[in-house]
């Protein structure tokens, strides 16, 4: 996933940087939400592990303080073991969906549109 999800955004970023490209944002922009939608929630999938594993080690932890053995410490070594790879790519996911934030943002510039309407320009 961490290799698809740089390549991806290596993409989008040839995609803006490349003044000479005939490129129909309006198509771009459709399928960059929806590699948006697919990243926005394989992140929200691993923030529901990470957590879980987190109320998991603190409970450990929180047995092993009470009810002390080799085996218990060493269950709470392993989920602080892999607590690193998960929260390492939680990050690396949330990043760069906010960096395909910036990318749509982008994107809707060069498309001639705006990615914000300002206060007060609303209309019914």
């Amino acid at each position: 996933m961490a290799d698809r999800i740089r390549q991806y955004l290596a993409y989008i970023n040839g995609l803006l940087e490349d003044e000479d490209a005939q490129v129909d944002w309006e198509e771009e922009m459709k399928k960059h939400l929806v590699q948006i939608a697919f990243f926005a929630h394989e992140r929200f999938i691993h923030l529901v592990v990470t957590v879980t594993f987190a109320i998991l080690a603190v409970m450990v932890f929180l047995y092993t303080y009470g009810h002390f053995s080799i085996p218990l410490l060493l269950l709470f070594l392993m989920l602080m073991v892999l607590m690193v790879p998960y929260i390492k790519h939680y990050f690396l996911l949330e990043n760069s969906v906010q960096d395909m934030y910036e990318q749509y943002d982008k994107m809707m510039k060069k498309a001639g549109k705006h990615a914000f309407v300002r206060e007060g320009t609303y209309k019914r």
